[in-house]
């Protein structure tokens, strides 16, 4: 594994800001199995409770490493690759291998706990939030947003008869453009 310096670190916190007009893209996806609890009291207690009963239902149990990476995953907006999550969780947890971490995720995502999010040109991220919401992606530094506000239904678009031997049962939007650090970058050079 490469060794990480604080500038990794501190890019895990950034915050990106979106400007428009923006690119929409457009991707089939299975929202069944998405469970969303709704708020979350702040407290660690209600999480891990909240937690627990998830896993239970599903049949897994609930271990420390899983509950960290899900504190960690539900308490984030950075959309974490899982070496961030690890590098994070490790500070927690010194002893958790990446591969534990991995594993983690992949629970917590097919249990319903947490989305990921995969994109052909950058590593996979995870997304803690699933109740139904719109990221906006950077196209030059890959990073990943929230788009706050109320957006129209998200709900999947009637496409009878339009896909052919196919059957949709969701579909997913992305905005993409640039996030005002990459924005004033692209100013700055042209």
């Amino acid at each position: 594994m490469k060794n990480h310096d604080s500038a990794v670190l501190k890019r895990l916190t950034r915050t990106h800001v979106f400007f428009y007009p923006v690119e929409v893209s457009y991707e089939v996806m299975k929202p069944e199995g998405i469970v969303n609890l709704g708020k979350f009291e702040a407290s660690v207690d209600t999480l891990e409770r909240d937690l627990r009963r998830v896993l239970e239902a599903r049949g897994q149990r609930c271990t420390t490493q899983r509950a960290a990476v899900y504190r960690f995953l539900h308490g984030t907006d950075i959309h974490p690759t899982a070496e961030e999550v690890f590098l994070r969780v490790r500070g927690e947890l010194p002893g958790i291998s990446l591969a534990t971490v991995y594993k983690s995720l992949e629970t917590l995502v097919g249990c319903g706990l947490a989305r990921k999010l995969s994109y052909r040109d950058t590593s996979t991220r995870y997304d803690g939030r699933t109740e139904p919401h719109l990221h906006a992606r950077c196209l030059t530094c890959g990073g990943i947003a929230d788009v706050p506000g109320h957006f129209p239904s998200l709900e999947p678009v009637p496409l009878e008869g339009q896909a052919r031997r196919f059957r949709v049962t969701g579909y997913r939007v992305e905005l993409t453009g640039y996030c005002a650090q990459c924005d004033r970058g692209e100013a700055a050079q042209a």
